[in-house]
């Protein structure tokens, strides 16, 4: 018969390993002997040696009893369940290690990849750091109002990033930090801008539901005024040619469509 230390040594955990076992009903507790001893025999020891191979093996203690006193088949299918738990699990994890990666590069913070990717092809574009900024934290705010459609908006921005007017527009937008308050070039900029909405009003791409109230709107207008010195002015300048918006076109000067400016 061997004490509770031996019957540990034996099956290869600890004694409190052993006792947390009798606590919880997986393994019986031996009567006292006449010395007042807990004796164990083998029974107890292969006992002991099947609960730790099954708990080594990952399987939650709360189901290990069901798993010893199973059938061939049962247990078969209890370990495949386990299994497949323990598989969604680690998916689980992976995903959010992924998450956490993602997190320690700063950018991905309330971003979902698709807008990670246009500010990245921003940069690419030799647009500032200081403008991407803005713009990403404008991005976390819309992501947040519309998740189940941002990969669709971020696809639109991607092809308007194929039109050269788009390509300078971010190009003068991103150097206007630094601009004095009377540069002519923010001319430059309404007249770019107003070519892109004309061309979206002809598409049929202004007035759709966007999903986003119109408190929200005015929120992003008006974080898109106080961005930037140069914003109160392009505003005006488009408005004094009948346009009216900036996150979403209210008003459109049908006077002014069809108007894009020959070649040069």
């Amino acid at each position: 018969m061997l004490t509770i230390s031996r019957l540990a040594a034996y099956a290869g955990v600890t004694v409190r390993a052993v006792r947390h076992y009798h606590r919880i009903g997986l393994l019986p507790e031996p009567a006292r002997d006449r010395s007042g001893y807990r004796t164990y025999d083998a029974v107890a020891v292969v006992r002991l040696i099947r609960i730790r191979t099954l708990a080594d093996a990952g399987v939650p203690l709360a189901r290990v009893q069901e798993l010893l006193d199973a059938g061939t088949k049962e247990f078969v299918g209890g370990v495949q369940e386990i299994d497949k738990t323990l598989r969604a699990e680690i998916r689980r994890l992976q995903d959010t290690r992924s998450r956490l990666a993602r997190l320690a590069a700063g950018e991905h913070l309330a971003l979902p990849q698709s807008i990670v990717d246009y500010l990245d092809r921003l940069r690419g574009l030799g647009v500032e750091e200081r403008y991407i900024e803005m713009e990403r934290d404008a991005w976390i705010m819309i992501a947040a109002q519309v998740p189940h459609s941002i990969d669709a908006v971020i696809a639109k921005k991607h092809e308007e990033l194929d039109d050269p007017d788009t390509v300078r527009l971010y190009s003068l937008l991103s150097g206007a930090l630094d601009w004095p308050a009377d540069d002519p070039r923010i001319v430059e900029v309404a007249d770019i801008m107003e070519r892109l909405m004309v061309r979206a009003v002809e598409a049929g791409e202004v007035g759709a539901d966007d999903g986003i109230d119109d408190q929200f709107v005015d929120l992003l207008d008006s974080a898109m005024v106080e961005s930037s010195p140069h914003a109160a002015r392009l505003l005006a300048i488009l408005e004094e040619r009948g346009w009216k918006g900036w996150t979403r076109i209210e008003r459109v000067p049908t006077e002014r469509l069809n108007t894009e400016p020959p070649p040069s």
